[in-house]
């Protein structure tokens, strides 16, 4: 019997794959536990038109990640810490700091975690940070640590 998957199955597919399984299985553990519906061509018309949204709800994310990236070519976030005699900061600046200023600065609102810092920034001076903004889509803008 053919099914379509309403989530990922252990050694069957992931959420959305239409599978072949025993009348037996589909029958008894999928269907009654809501993991899968019959592939009949009103559920296959679903799927189909629930794959095409989904499409384009992808494409016009990548385009808006794209623009973002487009826009942070130009941004220079300014972030003041306080840095001994040979300009190295005491603590440094974290992801969270650079995703606030971002905002705050910019106006453009990151996760802290799609930022590539590595350990911190530790020195005063001109920085570039890369952010992942998408699946392979990614912006890089410049971080000026300066003295308080």
């Amino acid at each position: 019997m053919k099914v379509i998957l309403l989530q990922d199955v252990k050694a069957q597919g992931k959420k959305g794959d239409v599978v072949n399984v025993s009348d037996g299985y589909a029958k008894n553990f999928l269907f009654p536990k809501g993991l899968a519906k019959e592939a009949n061509d009103k559920n296959l018309a679903e799927l189909k038109a629930r794959l095409a949204a989904d499409e384009r709800k992808n494409i016009a994310n990548e385009g808006i990640a794209k623009d973002i990236a487009e826009q942070m070519k130009s941004v220079t976030v300014v972030v003041k810490a306080k840095a001994g005699d040979n300009g190295k900061l005491f603590g440094s600046i974290t992801s969270k700091d650079v995703a606030d200023e971002l905002m705050k600065q910019a106006k453009i609102e990151i996760d802290k975690r799609k930022l590539d810092i590595g350990d911190g920034i530790k020195t005063i001076g001109e920085h570039t940070v890369k952010a992942s903004l998408y699946p392979n889509v990614f912006g890089e803008f410049k971080v000026k640590v300066i003295e308080e």
